[in-house]
């Protein structure tokens, strides 16, 4: 299965004829009103799936079928779900039925009746309401299904791109974090043999000071732990292992693909532990610089797998 992104963009736009229910008796049914739906789907990072719908007041009843929709192929992620009806052309203004025209004269008579003082219909109030009055006459009930569906799969296919060049990403940094600690591998012994030397030359001053005499016991011992503990505080096998067990884990949730975000995340963490104890154990710069190196690699994993569901 791909990596998938939790970042994405889709958007797709559909076209229908609706005809007026309101109709002149004595003229013919009135002309189609040409009119456009247009939905757009984007989704961000989170750390569960977090839907959010924005729809005109016509396809609010759509929000549970969407709903259905979106949970069915998305597993994580903030995800805004807008939707539009516009007219194919908004600089035409459809000719208002004479029936409807009627009505809203007889319903101002109504009003002035009970309301003397109240203002009296514009032409823009009569073309708005006889708008509003024919707007929600559409049936939609196929057309979005079908046009979310549409922007989610391109969403998907989106997510998809996202993903795999993410994916490439953490990658690239597996190999740049094995190298480094095939590099800090061989500064231990060598460390190690560097203390020794020094603990030589201290025996040697030692002696040198008893005048070839024997040195206590007490003195030999001193030195002989000082040198084994120094060994095992600097040793640091046991972080490169549990680095390189961590590395091949993260390679095979990549190549595995599904819905890996979360497991990855812990990964990461485990990675900046182990980084931060070679650090602590650091008895040379260049270790030093190795785990600086590896930190900074580290973190630049942890924003991007932020990004991956």
């Amino acid at each position: 299965m791909p990596v998938y992104s939790m970042t994405g963009y889709a958007s797709a736009q559909h076209g229908a004829s609706a005809t007026g229910a309101e109709t002149d008796a004595r003229t013919d049914t009135r002309a189609l009103q040409s009119r456009r739906l247009g939905l757009e789907i984007r989704s961000v990072n989170s750390r569960f799936l977090d839907l959010s719908f924005r729809l005109p007041d016509e396809l609010r009843a759509m929000e549970p079928a969407l709903r259905t929709l979106l949970t069915a192929r998305l597993k994580r992620g903030k995800v805004e779900v807008r939707a539009a009806l516009e007219n194919e052309d908004s600089n035409t203004l459809q000719d208002p039925p004479a029936r409807l025209l009627q009505r809203l004269n007889s319903l101002q008579d109504s009003v002035k009746a009970w309301l003397p003082s109240a203002a009296p219909l514009t032409v823009a109030d009569a073309l708005r309401l006889c708008a509003n009055a024919h707007s929600g006459t559409d049936d939609w009930s196929e057309a979005v299904p079908a046009l979310a569906e549409e922007a989610l799969t391109a969403l998907v296919a989106a997510r998809e791109r996202e993903g795999k060049r993410l994916a490439t990403m953490l990658l690239d940094r597996v190999k740049q974090l094995r190298t480094l600690a095939q590099q800090a591998v061989p500064m231990v012994p060598l460390l190690v043999e560097q203390q020794r030397l020094r603990f030589m030359e201290r025996w040697k001053e030692a002696m040198a000071l008893t005048d070839g005499a024997t040195l206590p016991e007490a003195a030999r011992d001193r030195a002989l732990t000082e040198a084994t503990a120094f060994a095992i505080r600097i040793d640091v096998a046991e972080e490169i292992t549990r680095l390189d067990s961590h590395l091949d884990e993260i390679e095979r949730l990549l190549k595995k693909g599904g819905e890996v975000g979360k497991r990855l995340d812990f990964l990461i963490q485990e990675l900046h532990r182990e980084a931060n104890t070679l650090g602590s154990k650091s008895a040379a710069l260049d270790l030093t610089r190795v785990s600086v190196d590896m930190k900074v690699l580290i973190e630049q994993m942890r924003e991007q797998v932020q990004n991956i569901e």
